[in-house]
């Protein structure tokens, strides 16, 4: 085991969406820097959003019906936007992962010298 820290992973173009509807659809409504947090986690710590970064995604989002936004405490009491999928944002979700699957397939195969 290393005692380095991993590097830092840029977010591909396109899939922030994708992470963030994976992430709310999974654990409920968070607040942005939970989801922030949660990726992190996940990555291993290979994914290290900034709210510049995060935020302008989840108003995208929200302004695309994809995600509802409301205002709750969290639990060290402090006043955060929540956010939560909504029925389309479940829709777009089911049809961008079977997308990164086929995507994800295809680059498999040419990397491999498959087929």
């Amino acid at each position: 085991m290393s005692n380095r820290a991993p590097a830092k992973t840029e977010v591909i173009q396109g899939t922030l969406d994708l992470m963030v509807l994976q992430t709310v659809a999974t654990l409920g409504p968070l607040h942005g820097y939970a989801i922030a947090a949660r990726l992190e986690q996940v990555s291993r710590g290979a994914l290290r959003l900034n709210m510049g970064t995060l935020y302008p995604g989840l108003m995208r989002l929200e302004q695309r019906g994809l995600v509802r936004a409301t205002w709750a405490v969290t639990d060290s009491n402090r006043k955060a936007r929540f956010y939560a999928i909504t029925a389309a944002g479940r829709r777009r979700l089911a049809t961008e992962k079977a997308e990164w699957d086929r995507m994800t397939s295809i680059m498999h195969a040419l990397l491999n010298g498959e087929g």
